[in-house]
Formats: structure tokens, C-alpha cells, sequence
């Protein structure tokens, strides 16, 4: 399973930028020792997030799953918040955090990186 995104992921993104904020949501399996280059990942990507305006929101290990396969398990689950979807392609292609994705890629076997849209407000 891929940890990264294709370019082709990257474009179906920005093709659907209605301007509007993304949350994103990270589901992530670490690779043996991958915790702790995961911890020195986020670390370092945490000035680049402020940086383009992005927002943890939620981070935390995985736990009890109530509804899905037995096989469907991660080790951790983050929720990231940013203005635009075109914010999150800007932090992602700066030159200083291009430098510190390797860290991301060797931490992780597999990951689930998902943009979602917020629902109408009900009147």
C-alpha cells in the first residue's frame, strides 16, 4: 500500500478546490521503529503546517474498532485542518518540508491520507 501521494492524486486534489477549508484525515501503520521517526517527522513538519494556515485538530493511537474488518487496524490516527486544499499542495511542496518527507516515508508500511468536505449546515 502507498504512503505517499501520486502527482496524480495531487492533481484530482487541486481539481477539486472549491476554496473552501479540508480537513484532512490521516489513518497511518507505522514500519518497525516508525513511531519514533514519525514523533521527529511531525516535529519538525509542525512550523510548516502553522506556516500554510493548518491545524492539528486531533491526534491519537488507534483503539478499539467496532466496525470493520479484523485486518483494517492502524496505529494512529490524525485529523489536520487546512484553509484550502491549495494550502496543503503549498506545504507539501516547499523545499523545507521536501527535506523532512523522507522521515514520513521510511516511518510508515501503510497510510490512508483522505480529504473530506464539510457537510451544508442544517437551517
Amino acid at each position: 500500500m502507498a504512503v505517499d501521494p501520486t502527482r496524480q492524486d495531487l492533481e484530482r486534489l487541486l481539481a477539486e478546490d472549491d476554496g473552501a477549508p479540508v480537513v484532512m484525515l490521516n489513518l497511518l501503520r507505522f514500519a518497525p521503529e516508525g513511531a519514533a521517526l514519525y514523533a521527529e517527522y511531525s516535529k519538525r513538519a509542525a512550523p510548516f503546517l502553522a506556516k500554510y494556515g493548518g491545524t492539528l485538530l486531533y491526534a491519537g493511537a488507534y483503539s478499539t474498532p467496532l466496525v470493520t474488518s479484523p485486518d483494517h487496524t492502524w496505529d494512529a490516527i490524525l485529523v489536520v485542518r487546512y484553509p484550502t486544499r491549495d494550502a496543503f499542495l503549498q506545504m507539501i511542496a516547499d523545499p523545507g518540508y521536501q527535506e523532512i518527507t523522507p522521515l514520513r516515508t521510511r516511518a510508515l508500511s501503510e497510510a490512508v491520507l483522505q480529504a473530506t468536505t464539510a457537510w451544508p449546515s442544517s437551517p
